[in-house]
């Protein structure tokens, strides 16, 4: 007896398409990409390969409670995305507007601190040390002139 598909899931506070495999679906949640998904799915029991809306709900629960707490279920802490946090001391695994968040506040002590990186946030520019000089240009082309238009 087939069942039905659900066409929306509700996930991490996300909505999710239903309809794509499991392992794609939970890589649209900010914080998390394939590999993370795929470590997760591996501890769960679950096949990357199942169509999430197939899923039942202890499936979806359990995949929540392995996103919230990923140490929980033995994923390795190299795939967590806040490894040493300044304020706990632990490894931690941000998702969604947490996420957007603690990287709002780490400009911004940067920005305090008068580091270089964080001048490099203020004044919107590459910080990572890429080149400058001729990519990254917003606004009118510099060096080129347009031809005039004969009347």
């Amino acid at each position: 007896m087939p069942r039905e598909v659900r066409q929306i899931v509700r996930l991490a506070g996300v909505d999710l398409d239903g309809t794509i495999s499991t392992a794609y679906a939970l890589s649209r949640v900010k914080g998390i990409g394939i590999q993370l998904t795929r470590a997760i799915l591996i501890r769960t029991n679950i096949k990357p390969e199942t169509r999430l809306g197939f899923l039942t709900d202890a499936d979806i629960e359990k995949i929540d409670a392995a996103i919230r707490n990923p140490e929980k279920y033995d994923v390795p802490e190299w795939l967590l995305n806040r490894r040493k946090d300044l304020e706990t001391g632990g490894n931690l695994h941000l998702i969604g507007s947490d996420l957007e968040l603690r990287t709002k506040s780490d400009i911004d002590l940067m920005k305090n601190v008068r580091s270089w990186r964080g001048y490099r946030h203020a004044y919107g520019l590459r910080v990572r040390g890429q080149r400058t000089r001729t990519t990254s240009r917003k606004g009118k082309a510099v060096g080129v002139r347009k031809k005039r238009r004969q009347t």
